[in-house]
């Protein structure tokens, strides 16, 4: 297997030989895209208190939080109206305007040029005290963990450092060959209110930390010397539900261009009547024109395989236009591909792309080429079976994802990324919920080329907040920009199925109110593709209320099962209960597709198991039943959920009960950081199917068991060293991909079980416990489909690493990740040890960050050292730039047995 890296430098070598193939007369590098993401210079201020007056607005009063600063005691009306007046807000709104369709809205810059005279946008100020990081980058993943009730950032956000003010500084290289070129600053997110500075000039800036955006440099440009780039970034306290991250944490480009040049994201492809003969393309192109003069160019649009880079499939015949000094023109096309491959979700079907590669030529001469990288394919949703990928019913087997990537933050990696992906097919998993927000572009490149399915999701609140903090608070300025950037630049990847203009929004409670901005922001989101569906994921709205009636895509979260329909809910006064909503929804809406947006929010902690053990299909975590306080754990039986959520058995009932919805996007595929929900002394949630550090939950099987019918698996659970409970009852529990299973303890059989309807699990609850060796023997269609053997263990004797690759790119980017297993003298695993291990590394290679995946673990991220959490460590290795080599990882722990790998960095 090619990796994804080189695979896709090949690909972009090949397509830029069949670009200058098919245009013979062309000039040197006509558009440049320039990683700037070395080289800078950090530093963070303190506190609020400490920092500069540079902010974007004033914030709203919360705990010791008064506007953009701390402060001990409340700010006076006439101290808000000083501080808000000095807010820089009126300089970054135009930022906004390349966006805002109708231009009598576009806002107006006022005179000045705020911070000028502030040092850190100096070119002569001294910055080499600061601190030298490369982007991506998340100031705040290094810890330390902020723990205790007192602590500044809790639980929620992740209790890791991501407030505050802060500063990144880099001079960029600019020559005279750029003097008569067009050059931006391309940003793919920066957490948040980032404002920029070049030379000295206030360039402008975004406050919404996840949507990716531009600026024009290139009236601030110095062609003869020194371009110093310094932008500030303001991350508020209580501003996020999770964690957010901190800093430049996305990658940041300078693009080169002719004056006159294809817009920012500036193609758009859709296809139509998709067959196995034929497909049609429509392709439109916007032009820029920067120029201080009229430009009359040619445009053309060839279409290749990317299985066949070298032959054009299609050709979009050269038109002609004029631009107008200072304009911007559209120009459309409709091309034939015969016989296309189609881009499909495996296993049925698979994921082909395309690309096109358009040129802009200029009395002859190519100023500008662009690509764009699509695929074929064919959505149709139908109400009565959910959604057809080119003519084959594709039920969704999905998960949502925050966008952080475990121990490394949310500081995007290419590699990080594609491994989640990889665990997550491997379980079934075959779409992809962005939540709630959009995305690295990567990510979604990941897909593509991946073949996952996509919802790509814009806010999580509008006007009415969910922490003071949160968007809520730019929404009325910046909402239309945001729906149009992310729909703007993510519009041609085939991955991504529906828009999703919210999620769980308070005016959900607002009537016609609510109705109305949802209408307005599904009217955006057309506007820019008229080709998607819309949908906005609902917790408590109902069928007979106005906020669904907007949505093309009826999204429950946790509304399908039911939500508080426990009996120990009968009681409870204050909290939201609903009934099934599956029916009414489709009787009200029978022509409108019913998505479960949000299923199960079940909790575990992975190889923890709590007695007694409930027997229903899906229970509430209470402490003494499904938790324990005292350690702050969640029984690993799966199955036990947040009080408005529902166990994975449950929700498999509830969606073959009612056949017609398209499928699931499971809470959560990974554990992420922040919401630890019930335990928020902790770090990170506990509902992943899979924890933060990659490893897999026992639910991971239950849904492979699904997902995967045709996977000959089964998976017994708990582990069996329980010395403590010799003599006691100790359900066991089994998952398969058969529909019968034969259960022995030390040999003798404990009984046939066969899976009844609406039954996903088979369970032997009345085990008492002796040590010794469990078996389980799953069959399909009466014959043995798949054996599994659980032994008691020995104490731990050593140690055992594993290493996802063995070889990787010397880019210092690319990364491996080790697994270290506790086993006994026999090479059993010890699934309940807790050792600690230390990672050693020896070669071209540096360890950056460890975890085990127990959502306690105050330990810094970055340390070498780490306790066994159920028997693992994960300790995750990345390349040095330039630097081939072996790389040797070592583990060791206090009288274990030492265990090393070898990676190989080419």
């Amino acid at each position: 297997m090619i990796h994804r890296t080189n695979h896709y430098f090949i690909i972009i070598a090949l397509l830029l030989v069949a670009a200058c193939n098919s245009v013979p007369d062309t000039i040197q590098n006509p558009r440049e895209h320039i990683s700037i993401n070395q080289d800078w210079k950090f530093f963070k201020y303190e506190s609020f208190t400490d920092a500069d007056d540079l902010y974007y607005d004033v914030r709203p009063e919360v705990i010791n939080v008064n506007d953009a600063k701390a402060a001990d005691t409340p700010a006076t009306e006439a101290e808000k109206l000083k501080a808000s007046e000095k807010a820089l807000k009126p300089y970054i709104l135009p930022t906004a305007n390349a966006f805002i369709k109708d231009s009598s809205r576009h806002y107006i810059r006022p005179e000045g040029n705020p911070g000028i005279d502030f040092p850190f946008v100096q070119s002569a100020f001294n910055d080499n005290a600061w601190e030298e990081v490369t982007i991506p980058h998340d100031w705040a993943i290094k810890g330390p963990f902020q723990e205790g009730d007192n602590a500044e950032v809790t639980g929620g956000m992740g209790r890791l450092p991501s407030n505050g003010v802060a500063w990144y500084r880099k001079k960029i290289d600019i020559t005279k060959a750029d003097k008569n070129k067009a050059i931006f600053l391309d940003v793919d997110g920066i957490m948040s209110y980032a404002m920029v500075w070049l030379n000295g000039n206030l360039v402008g800036g975004w406050p919404y930390g996840y949507n990716s955006w531009r600026l024009d440099l290139t009236p601030h440009l110095n062609f003869e010397g020194d371009n110093q780039l310094a932008i500030r970034v303001d991350n508020p306290n209580h501003s996020a539900r999770w964690y957010p991250g901190a800093g430049i944490y996305r990658n940041i480009w300078l693009t080169k261009t002719h004056k006159v040049h294809i817009a920012q994201w500036g193609t758009t492809v859709s296809t139509h009547n998709v067959s196995e003969n034929s497909a049609t393309v429509d392709f439109s192109v916007c032009v820029d024109n920067d120029s201080e003069i009229s430009a009359e160019i040619d445009v053309v649009t060839e279409i290749f395989s990317l299985e066949d880079s070298l032959s054009v499939v299609a050709l979009l015949p050269k038109k002609t236009l004029t631009i107008a000094s200072g304009k911007s023109k559209k120009i459309s096309g409709r091309a034939t591909v015969k016989n296309p491959k189609l881009w499909g979700p495996p296993p049925t079907q698979t994921p082909n792309l395309y690309k096109a590669i358009t040129t802009i030529s200029k009395n002859g001469k190519v100023i500008d080429s662009y690509d764009t990288s699509f695929g074929i394919r064919s959505l149709e949703f139908d109400p009565n079976q959910g959604i057809l990928v080119n003519g084959e019913l594709v039920k969704i087997q999905g998960v949502n994802e925050h966008h952080d990537l475990g121990a490394l933050g949310s500081a995007f990696n290419v590699r990080a990324a594609e491994r989640k992906l990889e665990i997550l097919k491997e379980m079934g998993c075959n779409a992809i919920r962005m939540a709630h927000n959009p995305p690295a572009p990567e990510l979604l490149d990941l897909c593509d080329t991946m073949g996952f399915l996509v919802i790509d999701e814009v806010f999580d609140s509008w006007e009415r907040k969910k922490t003071p903090h949160d968007f809520h608070l730019i929404f009325p300025d910046w909402y239309e920009a945001d729906t149009r950037a992310m729909v703007r630049r993510d519009k041609n990847h085939p991955s991504i199925i529906m828009w999703s203009y919210g999620n769980e929004v308070g005016e959900q409670y607002t009537d016609e109110e609510g109705a109305d901005i949802g209408r307005k922001l599904v009217e955006i989101v057309k506007d820019e593709d008229p080709t998607r569906l819309t949908t906005s994921a609902m917790n408590w709205a109902k069928s007979d209320m106005p906020f669904p009636t907007v949505m093309d895509v009826i999204s429950f979260n946790y509304q399908g099962e039911g939500i508080r329909q426990d009996p120990v809910f009968d009681k409870v006064t204050n909290r939201i209960k609903t009934k099934p909503q599956y029916e009414p929804f489709h009787e009200k809406f029978p022509n409108k597709v019913i998505l479960s947006s949000e299923t199960a929010s079940a909790a575990s902690s992975r190889g923890i198991y709590l007695f007694p053990v409930t027997d229903k299909i899906s229970a509430p975590m209470l402490n003494g039943n499904g938790k324990d306080d005292s350690i702050s754990q969640v029984s690993a039986y799966e199955l036990y959920a947040v009080d408005f959520g529902s166990s994975a058995d449950k929700v498999f009932a509830s969606l073959d009960k009612h056949p017609y919805s398209a499928g699931e996007f499971v809470w959560t595929g990974f554990d992420y950081l922040g919401e630890p929900t019930p335990y928020y002394n902790c770090r990170s949630s506990y509902n992943g199917i899979i924890d933060l550090a990659g490893f897999p939950k026992d639910r991971y099987y239950l849904y492979q068991a699904r997902w995967r019918p045709d996977l000959p698996m089964v998976h017994i659970f708990p582990h069996w060293n329980w010395p403590d409970r010799v003599g006691k009852v100790t359900p066991v529990h089994v998952f398969t991909s058969g529909d019968e299973v034969e259960l022995f303890l030390n040999g003798t059989s404990l009984g046939k079980k066969k899976k009844g309807e609406f039954e996903y699990r088979l369970r032997w609850d009345d085990v008492i416990y002796q040590p010794g060796e469990l078996k389980a023997v799953s069959y399909k269609n009466g014959k043995v489909w798949a054996e599994e053997i659980v032994k008691t263990t020995g104490v731990p004797a050593r140690l055992e690493v594993e290493v996802d690759r063995n070889t990787i790119n010397s880019n210092d980017l690319d990364l491996a990740y080790i697994t270290v297993k506790v086993l006994d003298k026999d090479g059993n695993f010890v699934a309940n040890a807790e050792n600690e291990i230390e990672f050693t590394i020896d070669g071209p290679g540096a360890l950056i960050a460890t975890d085990n995946g127990n959502p306690c673990d105050m330990t810094e991220f970055p340390s070498p050292k780490r306790n066994a959490f159920s028997g693992l460590a994960l300790g995750i290795v990345k390349s040095k730039d330039g630097q081939p080599g072996t790389i040797k990882v070592t583990a060791t722990a206090d009288g274990l047995e030492l265990a090393t790998v070898e990676i190989e960095s080419n």
